[in-house]
């Protein structure tokens, strides 16, 4: 145990100092091999970190990929400021911080990566908040709220990889228990608004605006740039995502015939090619999905996509690659941690929690936050767990589907503690630190745990899927 628990802490220290996960996981992970069996080093590298961080890949890589170009092309068509100046026009410019919540939230449920959108709300909170003189320690926060809780893996249909895995592990779809996620939803929404709502109102009765010019770092230019598409042209391409992931739910089970697994025989190959629909589905929806929304982008804004493509399908390609392989060597450790017999004192303790939601619910929390990632504690958790979770729904008569939904939301709890990958760069693209803006950050993170049980609660109460 006390092994395992060193290299988290180490993991944790070294994501902390911004050393690179990718450099320090497989490290890390082999130094607790070593210090349980040096001897075993060799084959736990090869035959175990490195055999799930290529699972991981196989599976997911399509996704971040897929999300990452599309991300960029909404980004370099300026679909995205027209969506982010319909809605200040909407909301108006004296309301900010849900203004900015909406625009991050549109952004990220309608396929952009937490990443990308990040970069393409910033310069627009920057902007409404020095306006409004709301402190500059509340944007991180603000955009949170939109990109980090209830659009990741609350709401149903999300795109995002959160929301994604648990449909491989259960064989259900990114459209898992709708009611139970949006109650979920409009709870972390509500309690965050409400949140920094107050906060804001402190500040100001202290005294606190937006900031003294000598002091903001990575402040952007004036956002003053005329605006030359139709905010319903620039929301489509989001709503295609979403109207094709909820077809190809439907759709993808008809063509297969609602068979387990489906084969191809190609001459080349002696054997035939096996894939299973029940773990694929989900993962063949959304890449889809996100390939209808690139291809909506292309009909409406080729010739402003074409004079940047290269350049923009270059930055999203290694967006893509950053993001899959922090979150697949984070996969990766964990699968070796699971492995060592430290872990298997923490699987048994967490057996011992009776109700199979919060112990499911306390499990993907649990590794979410000690990995500083959402979707590699999710994984870790559910290659590690999954069967024991099912084998305890399915005696309790739960749904799979209420079982993806306190997974996926789960994930979402403490995984943003400050060596969340998210968090860290967060902070990095708004200029400020831990100690100026992760305290409502973290306020964020509580609201978004305890939400998992009000959705686990609201459940046994009403019976609602």
């Amino acid at each position: 145990m006390a092994i395992a628990a060193l290299a988290l802490i180490l993991l944790m220290l070294a994501a902390y100092r911004g050393m690179s996960v990718i450099l320090m996981a497989p490290l890390l992970a082999m130094l607790a091999v070593f210090l349980t069996d040096p001897a075993a080093v060799p084959t736990a590298f090869s035959g175990l970190f490195m055999d799930k961080v290529a699972t991981f890949l196989k599976l997911y890589f399509p996704v971040f990929l897929l999300g990452a170009l599309f991300g960029k092309l909404v980004e370099i068509s300026g679909f995205s400021r027209a969506i982010v100046t319909a809605v200040i026009g909407f909301v108006g410019a004296g309301r900010a911080i849900p203004a900015i919540m909406i625009v991050t939230a549109l952004l990220t449920y309608g396929g952009v990566s937490v990443f990308v959108a990040v970069f393409a709300v910033y310069p627009f909170a920057a902007e409404m908040f020095r306006r409004a003189d709301i402190p500059k320690r509340l944007v991180p926060a603000t955009i949170g709220l939109g990109a980090l809780t209830f659009t990741m893996d609350a709401l149903p249909g999300t795109p995002q990889i959160q929301n994604v895995i648990p449909a491989s592990f259960f064989g259900t779809t990114a459209w898992a228990a709708p009611v139970l996620g949006m109650i979920g939803s409009v709870v972390i929404a509500a309690a965050g608004l409400a949140y920094l709502n107050w906060r804001r109102r402190a500040m100001a009765a202290a005294g606190e605006g937006y900031g003294a010019p000598e002091t903001l770092v990575n402040e952007p230019d004036r956002q003053e740039e005329a605006v030359t598409v139709h905010p319903l042209v620039a929301l489509l391409p989001l709503l295609v995502v979403g109207l094709g992931n909820l077809a190809l739910t439907l759709l993808i089970p008809r063509i297969t015939g609602g068979a387990e697994t489906v084969s191809i025989r190609l001459a080349g190959l002696p054997e035939p090619v096996t894939a299973k629909v029940t773990q694929q589905a989900a993962l063949w929806a959304v890449e889809g999905a996100l390939l209808m929304g690139i291809a909506t982008i292309l009909i409406f804004a080729f010739p402003v996509v074409a004079r940047r493509f290269a350049e923009g399908s270059k930055a999203a390609v290694g967006g893509a690659l950053l993001a899959g392989m922090n979150t697949a060597v984070e996969y990766g450790f964990g699968g070796v941690i699971a492995a060592l017999p430290g872990f298997l004192v923490v699987k048994d303790a967490l057996k011992a929690v009776p109700n199979p939601l919060i112990n499911e619910a306390i499990t993907v929390t649990t590794l979410a936050g000690i990995t500083g990632s959402a979707s590699g504690g999710l994984s870790i958790a559910l290659a590690a767990m999954a069967d024991q979770f099912v084998a305890a729904g399915d005696a309790a008569g739960i749904p799979r589907e209420v079982l993806h939904r306190v997974a996926s939301m789960a994930s979402g709890g403490m995984d943003s503690l400050p060596h969340n990958g998210a968090v860290i760069t967060l902070l990095a693209v708004t200029g400020l630190t831990h100690r100026q803006a992760y305290k409502d950050i973290f306020a964020l993170t509580l609201i978004k745990t305890m939400t998992v049980f009000v959705v686990i609660a609201v459940y046994y109460l009403t019976g609602l899927v």
